[in-house]
């Protein structure tokens, strides 16, 4: 048996990285049908001639039926799998590609969209899930990052897209950005079945020899598998030193597992409570920020600041792709290092103070008439930096947290209700921020997300602890103290045991 290979602790096991890197394509897929639509809706609407209202829902829609998605896929890994549910996810995504690149016309686009929002929903909850729970704590914020990494790959994707095939006949250039996302998400459905299931899950599921093997695979060490082994099987209620290759999971955990949601949301405990609180907060607070008006919308935010011509709008929302994607790679490699709660406060400082500044940018650029040179290249500078703050911390430390801190038989729906506000807040902000810009004028709307974000660095300062190098079966533990604790009482070697 291949037994993980290194015996630092703190190195990261290529096989685990290997299955991480797998499971976060599929974010790049989602990545990806986000992106495109920034500069496909301009072409969209174009052709159908859509007002303002029927161009939000179109970009709204999206999070709106990831919702289903999302609250489905809990209950669907928790049965088939973690590694099957990302095929589901995969398949999803590949008929709703199929339908926007028809998309003869509105409605069918709108139902295309639709469709990929289920895959939408499916694949953010599932490849942090999955991601969390083969990687060691050591590397954990490493791995868990890398579905965000694979996000902002697919974003920058499709500004990129957009760009290239803007220069088509109008009725095709839009299609094919839309439609050719059908392509790795056939690949990702085959491929995906090469990869190793959960051992968290197979042990949830008897399936103790398995589940070993893997574990074996995804430590640095035969002393961190034993070790994780005994944890989780503890947790699933499973006798620690039982050595049984399949083993039936005792009757009170089973029945336990059928009454989560009651257990979750209706009766939780004190710790559980707490965890529910933040997993959903910083689900909340990660959109409620306004990143989604810049992502969707920046082609909008240059055309205010005084850059008209379509392609250019594009080649500048380029640059957003590109500073979100660099800089959620140096946060990879600093969250295991700085901590989640110090990248989380430095990251949402910054952004209260570049949405301020875009804020006044933009709203001197308006009243100019996008006249003012300087007013256009510090919106734009300031729209960058904003990006870049969110990327450093809010945006990757969200997926991390909220998938590490939930208890194992919890984490599959704790994860789905997470992504559901998340999901619903993204529409939310995608729906409204026209109409809002219409009605508060666009640097207005900034000013708002500004004070949003204040709120959000209130709400992370008192109630997210840091769990940087704690091991998924003691984060409970870490929920039961009563203060929010800045550092981990004690920080695990697992490796070193």
């Amino acid at each position: 048996m291949e037994k993980g290979g290194a015996e630092n602790p703190n190195k990261i096991n290529k096989y685990a990285c290997a299955c991480s890197i797998v499971a976060s394509m599929i974010s790049i897929i989602f990545g990806y049908d986000t992106g495109v639509m920034s500069g496909a809706m301009i072409f969209v609407k174009e052709e159908f001639h859509i007002s303002d209202v029927k161009t939000g829902v179109l970009a709204g829609i999206l999070n709106l039926c990831a919702l289903v998605g999302s609250l489905s896929a809990g209950r669907t890994s928790d049965y088939v799998g973690r590694r099957y549910t990302i095929v589901i996810a995969s398949i999803i995504f590949l008929l709703g590609s199929v339908i926007m690149g028809y998309g003869p016309n509105y409605a069918i686009l709108l139902a295309g969209r639709c469709v990929a929002g289920v895959g939408v929903g499916f694949a953010l909850m599932i490849a942090p899930v999955y991601s969390v729970e083969v990687s060691s704590p050591s590397t954990r914020g490493f791995l868990t990052s890398l579905p965000e990494i694979g996000i902002s790959t697919g974003i920058l994707l499709g500004y990129l897209s957009n760009y290239v095939f803007s220069g088509l006949p109008l009725r095709l250039g839009w299609r094919i950005m839309l439609g050719i996302a059908a392509i790795p998400s056939l690949f990702l459905a085959i491929g995906i079945l090469k990869m190793p299931e959960s051992p968290r899950w197979l042990i949830m599921k008897g399936r103790l020899g398995e589940a070993k093997e893997i574990m074996f695979k995804v430590s640095n060490s035969p002393q961190e598998a034993e070790f994780r082994l005994r944890e989780v099987k503890k947790s699933v209620g499973i006798d620690e030193n039982c050595d049984d290759d399949i083993v039936k999971i005792p009757t009170s955990a089973k029945s336990q597992r059928e009454g989560i949601w009651k257990e979750l949301l209706l009766k939780p405990t004190p710790s559980l409570r707490w965890i529910l609180f933040a997993g959903v907060g910083i689900h909340f607070f990660e959109h409620a920020t306004g990143i989604e008006a810049v992502i969707l919308y920046s082609h909008k935010i240059f055309a205010k600041a005084g850059v008209h011509d379509h392609r250019k709008q594009i080649l500048a929302t380029c640059g957003v792709g590109l500073t979100k994607f660099t800089f959620i790679v140096v946060s990879t490699f600093l969250i295991d290092r700085v901590g989640r709660r110090k990248l989380l406060l430095t990251s949402v400082s910054g952004m209260v103070l570049t949405l301020t500044g875009l804020g006044i940018f933009l709203t001197v650029a308006e009243h100019s008439d996008g006249k003012l040179i300087w007013a256009l290249v510090l919106s734009i500078i300031t729209t960058y930096a904003f990006v870049m703050f969110f990327n450093i911390g809010l945006g990757p430390v969200t997926w991390v947290y909220s998938a590490e801190i939930f208890p194992l038989k919890y984490r599959a729906l704790g994860a789905g209700i997470g992504v559901a506000v998340n999901r619903l807040m993204n529409a939310t902000v995608s729906m409204s921020f026209l109409s809002i810009s219409n009605a508060i004028t666009t640097g207005g709307a900034f000013f708002m997300f500004a004070g949003i974000s204040v709120i959000a660095l209130t709400f992370f300062y008192f109630f997210l602890p840091e769990t940087k190098g704690l091991s998924l079966e003691e984060m409970e533990a870490l929920f039961t103290k009563g203060s929010h604790s800045k550092n981990p009482s004690k920080e695990v070697e697992i490796g070193k045991r």
